[in-house]
């Protein structure tokens, strides 16, 4: 499985890490995937869901309640 979150398209992104001499070696930064259950037409269904995604998505679920 990628590490994209499905919901926001999120992936993870690169740059460089720099050492205190200041040498650029390559990294990744991932997202903060979280599995979660997520009702979808009436069946919970377990994904793995950005921590953000997961914020906006309580958010909304309480704004509708």
């Amino acid at each position: 499985m990628a590490r994209v979150c499905p919901v926001t398209g999120k992936g993870p992104l690169s740059g460089n890490k720099r050492s205190h001499s200041l040498i650029a070696t390559r990294r990744r930064w991932n997202v903060n995937l979280q599995p979660v259950k997520v009702n979808i037409n009436g069946r919970v269904v377990t994904m793995k869901l950005s921590a953000r995604a997961i914020k906006t998505l309580n958010k909304t679920s309480k704004k509708a309640a």
